[in-house]
Protein backbone atom coordinates (compact mmCIF):
# COMPACT_ATOMS: atom_id res chain seq x y z
CA UNK A 1 0.00 0.00 0.00
CA UNK A 2 1.73 3.25 -0.86
CA UNK A 3 1.84 6.75 1.29
CA UNK A 4 -1.12 7.97 -0.94
CA UNK A 5 -3.72 5.20 -0.05
CA UNK A 6 -2.52 5.32 3.80
CA UNK A 7 -3.09 9.20 3.67
CA UNK A 8 -6.97 8.73 2.17
CA UNK A 9 -7.72 6.15 4.53
CA UNK A 10 -6.68 7.67 7.82
CA UNK A 11 -7.39 10.99 6.50
CA UNK A 12 -10.73 13.57 7.65
CA UNK A 13 -13.09 13.67 4.41
CA UNK A 14 -15.72 16.51 5.23
CA UNK A 15 -18.85 16.73 3.68
CA UNK A 16 -17.97 18.49 0.36
CA UNK A 17 -21.98 19.66 -0.07
CA UNK A 18 -25.29 19.55 1.40
CA UNK A 19 -26.45 16.38 -0.51
CA UNK A 20 -23.15 13.96 0.51
CA UNK A 21 -24.14 15.60 4.66
CA UNK A 22 -27.59 14.01 3.79
CA UNK A 23 -26.74 10.47 2.73
CA UNK A 24 -24.36 10.30 6.12
CA UNK A 25 -27.60 11.68 7.96
CA UNK A 26 -29.72 8.51 6.32
CA UNK A 27 -27.18 6.12 6.80
CA UNK A 28 -27.33 7.03 10.36
CA UNK A 29 -30.88 7.55 10.72
CA UNK A 30 -31.58 4.12 8.98
CA UNK A 31 -28.73 2.42 11.35
CA UNK A 32 -30.45 3.76 14.38
CA UNK A 33 -33.93 2.84 13.10
CA UNK A 34 -32.17 -0.87 12.90
CA UNK A 35 -30.62 -0.67 16.29
CA UNK A 36 -34.20 0.88 18.12
CA UNK A 37 -35.59 -2.38 16.50
CA UNK A 38 -33.09 -4.80 17.78
CA UNK A 39 -32.82 -3.15 21.40
CA UNK A 40 -36.67 -3.92 21.42
CA UNK A 41 -36.94 -7.53 20.18
CA UNK A 42 -33.66 -9.18 21.61
CA UNK A 43 -33.01 -9.93 25.50
CA UNK A 44 -30.26 -8.13 27.00
CA UNK A 45 -27.09 -9.88 26.62
CA UNK A 46 -23.71 -10.35 24.70
CA UNK A 47 -25.39 -11.38 21.48
CA UNK A 48 -27.42 -8.34 21.53
CA UNK A 49 -24.35 -5.89 22.66
CA UNK A 50 -22.34 -7.51 19.75
CA UNK A 51 -25.27 -7.16 17.82
CA UNK A 52 -26.01 -3.32 18.09
CA UNK A 53 -21.82 -2.97 17.95
CA UNK A 54 -21.79 -4.88 14.47
CA UNK A 55 -24.36 -2.07 13.10
CA UNK A 56 -22.30 0.58 14.54
CA UNK A 57 -19.11 -0.80 12.51
CA UNK A 58 -21.97 -0.70 9.44
CA UNK A 59 -22.57 2.70 10.07
CA UNK A 60 -19.20 3.77 10.14
CA UNK A 61 -17.89 2.10 7.01
CA UNK A 62 -21.04 2.99 5.39
CA UNK A 63 -19.93 6.23 5.97
CA UNK A 64 -16.86 6.01 5.22
CA UNK A 65 -17.51 4.81 1.57
CA UNK A 66 -19.38 8.28 1.16
CA UNK A 67 -16.65 10.17 2.29
CA UNK A 68 -13.79 8.65 0.36
CA UNK A 69 -15.96 8.37 -2.66
CA UNK A 70 -16.49 11.97 -2.10
CA UNK A 71 -13.41 13.26 -1.11
CA UNK A 72 -12.29 11.57 -5.14
CA UNK A 73 -15.83 12.74 -7.09
CA UNK A 74 -17.81 14.64 -5.26
CA UNK A 75 -21.36 13.52 -7.57
CA UNK A 76 -20.57 10.25 -6.23
CA UNK A 77 -23.53 8.55 -4.31
CA UNK A 78 -25.63 11.60 -4.65
CA UNK A 79 -29.15 10.41 -5.83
Amino acid sequence: MDAAELDHRFAYHPPPNETIGELHASVRGICRDVAAGLNHLLPDGSEKALAITNLEQVMFWANAAIARTAAVSPAAGAP
